[in-house]
């Protein structure tokens, strides 16, 4: 290893464990902060296809007994469509932004969601279809958003942009390409993650507190550059790099989902 990637590596390590005092420093003051967790990537390890995920058999009471401390001002804001989100959570239900924000369900249970249309429908059977004989490649039906996950055959993801370009300039202005890890979305345009941390924050019990972002993904850039511009903190999981070559916004790192995973532990404890 070079001298400059040593001091590199040197660094990165430094901010990981500053990162992980930090957050539990500021979580401790109860009342000031909100907390916003991403899913997958951050609460869980990312796995081969969307359904392989393992949940850690404690994650669901950690995440409950957090939001208990917080008076109930945790959210998660995720990819997933809501139905999902909350199996992997049950029997707790916590507020949240699902499908990149374009649904939400918030603390008092009340639900927004977009209303999908035949047309959509149609189109994403149009995707499946066409995707059918790609080997490894998962077409995931998201309701309102279809995903395009190319994990097991990466060599297909010039043929995927081209297949989702297409289908995005079917659906019209209403919908957006969002791309992560592996993954490229038709989306409701519509939606942003950091558009979902503003309107919890305008309800109870989020209102008048400072939020606290987590994420790991280019879909959670939005989500941290709300919270620097609200006064807040902003959390990646991994290194300052993005998919893209460009650098977060986050002005934290935590080098794995296990170790928030055991900072959340700690908290609940």
């Amino acid at each position: 290893m070079s001298q400059q990637a040593k001091s590199r590596e040197a660094t990165q390590v430094g901010r990981f464990s500053s990162s992980a005092t930090a957050v539990l420093d500021l979580l401790h003051d109860a009342g000031r902060y909100a907390l916003f967790l991403d899913i997958d990537g951050t609460l869980v390890d990312l796995a081969a296809t969307p359904d392989a995920i393992v949940v850690a058999p404690e994650l669901p009471s950690d995440l409950a007994a957090v939001s208990k401390k917080l008076d109930g001002a945790l959210a998660l804001v995720t990819g997933r469509a809501l139905p999902y989100a909350d199996e992997l959570f049950a029997p707790h239900r916590f507020p949240i932004a699902g499908l990149h924000g374009a649904e939400q369900r918030m603390a008092d249970g009340t639900v927004d969601r977009v209303t999908v249309t035949p047309e959509f429908e149609a189109l994403k059977a149009e995707i499946a279809a066409e995707a059918a004989h790609w080997n490894g490649v998962l077409i995931e039906d998201k309701g309102a958003a279809v995903g395009a996950h190319y994990r097991q055959a990466p060599e297909r993801q010039s043929e995927l942009d081209a297949l989702m370009e297409r289908a995005a300039q079917k659906a019209g202005s209403e919908f957006s390409l969002q791309r992560g890890k592996m993954v490229i979305e038709l989306r409701p345009a519509r939606a942003s993650k950091g558009e979902a941390v503003k309107r919890f924050l305008n309800d109870a019990p989020f209102a008048g507190r400072l939020p606290i972002a987590v994420g790991d993904d280019l879909t959670d850039e939005a989500m941290f550059r709300t919270a620097n511009a609200l006064g807040g903190h902003s959390i990646r999981i991994g290194d300052e790099t993005l998919a893209d070559g460009s650098t977060t916004a986050a002005t934290m790192l935590l080098s794995s989902a296990q170790e928030l995973r055991d900072i959340l532990a700690g908290l609940a404890r």
